[in-house]
């Protein structure tokens, strides 16, 4: 199946001069005339590539493409900017709006032609990166569902680690690099064996000392990820503890990503808050009073802080 490719510019005569050229190359092409329509097809057409010009009325090309580049769904289209001849400064909007290429006008057809290719055969690359994210992110919902009591929690980890890096003021990137931690902080445990995952008891010492690897093979599964950068050391630390008695690097206070650290008060909330077969769940008042007594021993106390405050003013919505 050939590659799509949108085509943006308020110029008939330049779309139909890319058109004709690209459909001879063998590309499947849309069009569109201004912002607001490149937007709609990006979403009916799914395309692989972007041609997007910089002036259009009604909403210009940059703001398209920030647009695109913060959604997670369309983050990953190569979007290749079309500029005028010497406009330095346009150059420079476009990579703060994160474009991925830039071609200038009036366009030579042979450098077109190369570009296009290169940023395809990258879009594919992309692609079997995704296929691969896909199988992570189904193991570790394998991982899961071993547990009939923890139904749910990786859906309830992420949207509370989620809203706390919100709080935090964290950058968009780390928001979805805590995001996808609160996901697959668990994931290394499809190295455990089941016996000791779901004992109901105390854990022997070597026991122990097999569920403690459980972040390092996580942290590994990952390594593959795109955004593995930023997720492995959320979760090979989100077992460490404030006070630098955690595993599996003994690391203490600020040492500690931030990521894990946001995993570690979360992750703790909703186990107490849980059923399990030893116990049942906790109120959520008693959970933030075992939060507020490992502040500055488990927990970041300030994490603790702005998370029981989320969700004592309703800004976290919680099960219990």
């Amino acid at each position: 199946m050939s590659a799509q490719i949108l085509i943006v510019d308020d110029d008939p005569w330049i779309i139909d001069v890319l058109t004709r050229m690209l459909t001879h190359e063998g590309y499947s092409i849309v069009t569109a005339r201004n912002g607001l329509e490149a937007l709609e097809q990006v979403r009916q057409a799914h395309p692989d590539l972007i041609l997007l010009d910089v002036t259009m009325p009604q909403m210009d090309g940059f703001t398209v493409c920030r647009e695109l580049k913060t959604n997670d769904q369309t983050a990953l289209i190569p979007i290749t900017m079309l500029t005028g001849l010497g406009d330095s400064d346009h150059h420079r909007q476009g990579i703060e709006a994160g474009a991925d290429d830039f071609l200038t006008k009036p366009i030579d057809q042979l450098t077109l032609r190369a570009r296009i290719r290169a940023q395809l055969h990258l879009k594919r690359l992309t692609d079997q990166l995704e296929d691969t994210e896909s199988v992570i992110f189904m193991l570790a919902q394998a991982v899961e569902a071993k547990d009939p009591y923890t139904e749910g929690h990786l859906q309830r980890i992420r949207y509370y680690a989620e809203q706390l890096a919100i709080a935090c003021g964290l950058s968009v990137d780390d928001v979805r690099a805590v995001r996808y931690g609160g996901i697959l902080h668990d994931i290394g445990k499809i190295g455990v064996r089941d016996t000791i995952l779901l004992k109901p008891g105390k854990l022997t010492p070597e026991e122990m000392a097999e569920m403690q690897r459980h972040p390092e093979i996580g942290a590994q599964i990952i390594s593959q990820m795109r955004f593995a950068r930023r997720i492995m050391p959320i979760i090979l630390g989100h077992h460490e503890r404030w006070d630098g008695n955690g595993y599996p690097q003994k690391l203490a206070g600020e040492e500690i990503p931030i990521g894990a650290r946001i995993i570690a008060v979360v992750d703790a909330y909703d186990a107490m808050t849980t059923n399990r077969p030893y116990r049942a769940a906790m109120s959520r008042e008693a959970a933030f009073d075992q939060l507020r007594q490992a502040r500055e021993t488990q927990f970041d106390p300030d994490l603790v802080d702005i998370f029981v405050d989320l969700v004592a003013g309703g800004v976290i919505e919680t099960r219990s």
